[in-house]
């Protein structure tokens, strides 16, 4: 019990913005030469693989409509972005149709601290969702935010308005850039850490941002949709 409060103290602490851990906007903007070169990659790398993706979409499609004839195949929900810009953000469907109604039914069943809901066996997810969601398959219509400019292929996962709700201000750091469809969390820990290890793992990415770096991630992404990591 002793180390669980010396715990919760030491994460109030280090989670209050102090000079030392507040990320400089400013610095961020300045870095103009990157972020015209990230956008311009990402718009033409999305649209790329969207042509050459129509195969693995149709397919996706038709197991899906299989699966639950009576639902859509595409998923969109109300994300936040940089600044705490909503945008509509799409997916593969993965879940049953009243998936959102029936979350309120589970949080307490939450397997992670903070602003995040995980479930490893979640009852909503169909049988096609596993396996879509197992390979990151059902994260492929998130390109079409890219091109939208909502989204970029790197960056922070996008949160839902309930998550930003729940934020320190600590925590809001994450969206001072561009969400991602993957980023240092998709491509490592994932979903063996909670809420709070993610956050560490964006402030690090913002930080250490840079072409080389989202290769790596990018390079990364690609060989965990071959051989997944912990997804669910």
């Amino acid at each position: 019990m002793q180390n669980e409060e010396h715990s919760r103290k030491d994460f109030r602490h280090y989670h209050s913005l102090t000079n030392n851990n507040i990320i400089n906007k400013d610095q961020i903007e300045k870095r103009i030469f990157y972020h015209f070169f990230k956008k311009s990659f990402d718009e033409l790398l999305s649209v790329v693989a969207i042509i050459l993706l129509i195969p693995v979409f149709i397919i996706i499609a038709i197991l899906i409509k299989f699966d639950d004839p009576k639902g859509p195949i595409f998923y969109s929900q109300i994300r936040i972005g940089k600044n705490g810009h909503p945008f509509k953000m799409y997916k593969f469907r993965s879940m049953v149709v009243n998936a959102d109604k029936e979350l309120e039914k589970l949080l307490g069943q939450n397997e992670v601290e903070g602003a995040m809901f995980k479930m490893e066996s979640d009852p909503r997810v169909t049988r096609v969702g596993k396996f879509i969601r197992k390979y990151s398959i059902d994260e492929l219509p998130q390109l079409i935010n890219v091109i939208k400019g909502d989204m970029s292929l790197v960056g922070p996962r996008p949160p839902l308005r309930w998550e930003v709700k729940k934020y320190t201000e600590y925590d809001k750091q994450r969206l001072l850039v561009i969400p991602g469809c993957t980023g240092l969390w998709q491509v490592g820990e994932r979903n063996n850490v909670g809420f709070h290890e993610m956050v560490e793992l964006d402030l690090k990415y913002i930080r250490k941002a840079g072409i080389l770096f989202d290769f790596y991630i990018l390079i990364k992404t690609i060989t965990i949709m071959i051989f997944p990591n912990n997804a669910y």
